[in-house]
């Protein structure tokens, strides 16, 4: 008989945490165990919380590994270490992802994907303007074009954008924006926008919601930027067989760029590279007014 898998204790920011079943396959065809995913997260602890702090969290856990079933969770368990923080917001008790012990703690309840909320938990206002990119077909070349083509859209409209991958399939565009706008204000110029694209390339994109009616068009999904929605967390893990993560790009990369290229292996040392090419939507310095789109709507 095998002896058991010993558990560990780690302290960290002087809570101290035990790892159960610290060599579990996690995402066993990219050979990722559980201590694996630990040593990941600790590394990218400081620029996924920079973005995630005071957000409310929804997590996916797969308890046995991705192969497995998996759930979505968004209430703060019942068991849960009384120094986690929480937010009640619209009847859920959510986690806020506000420290690397809270990453430590929920990582070791196998929650695998870290999606996080476009406000604040106590501030409705919304932080940016973000553009979905979710393709029909399995051709990121369709994807790049298309982030390509709003990329200069936005130039013209003055809007300074940043990308970075779903980590699935697709590409997300984000506009940090000054934060005195409402949800119906920033989805009244997400249409305009995500419409005037459509319009130029018919062939291309789509807005069409159900899945059946877009064909092989690229959807530009803005819709999902509101209030209690959720996208990924930059530097979040995904559940892919290639243990993607959701990987902020230098513009200059896209075209040269595929989802499986950036997973726990290869984003640890991007990092140490090039630093956090998200910091201008977790921390801006400067945030884009949509003034002048508000009122060219408002003339209509």
């Amino acid at each position: 008989m095998c002896p058991a898998t010993k558990e560990y204790e780690l302290t960290i920011d002087n809570h101290t945490l035990s790892i159960t079943n610290p060599d579990k396959p996690l995402w066993p065809e990219a050979e990722v165990t559980k201590l694996d995913y630990l040593r990941y997260l600790l590394i990218v602890a400081a620029p996924l919380l920079r973005y995630s702090k005071d957000r409310l969290l929804t997590v996916i856990r797969y308890p046995h590994g991705i192969g497995d079933k998996h759930f979505y969770q968004k209430n703060a368990p019942d068991y849960a270490p009384d120094w986690i923080q929480t937010h009640m917001w619209e009847n859920v008790r959510y986690v806020l992802c506000n420290d690397r012990a809270t990453l430590v703690w929920m990582a070791n309840q196998a929650a695998l994907e870290w999606h996080v909320s476009f406000h604040l938990a106590k501030d409705e206002t919304p932080t940016e303007l973000v553009f979905d990119l979710d393709p029909s077909t399995d051709d990121f070349a369709v994807v790049i074009e298309s982030a390509l083509l709003l990329k200069q859209l936005l130039n013209e409209l003055q809007l300074p954008s940043w990308v970075k991958t779903s980590g699935s399939s697709g590409l997300q565009i984000y506009v940090p924006i000054e934060l005195r706008y409402t949800f119906e204000q920033t989805r009244q110029v997400g249409h305009f926008i995500a419409s005037y694209l459509v319009s130029k390339h018919p062939s291309l994109l789509t807005i069409e919601r159900l899945v059946k009616n877009r064909g092989d068009k690229l959807y530009i999904d803005y819709l999902q930027h509101w209030r209690g929605k959720t996208l990924p967390a930059p530097y979040s893990t995904r559940a892919k067989e290639q243990a993607t993560v959701s990987t902020p790009l230098l513009w200059e990369e896209v075209p040269h760029s595929h989802p499986t290229d950036f997973t726990v292996y290869t984003v640890p040392k991007r990092l140490e590279t090039f630093g956090d090419l998200f910091s201008s939507i977790s921390a801006p310095t400067k945030r884009a007014s949509l003034d002048a789109i508000l009122g060219f709507l408002q003339c209509q």
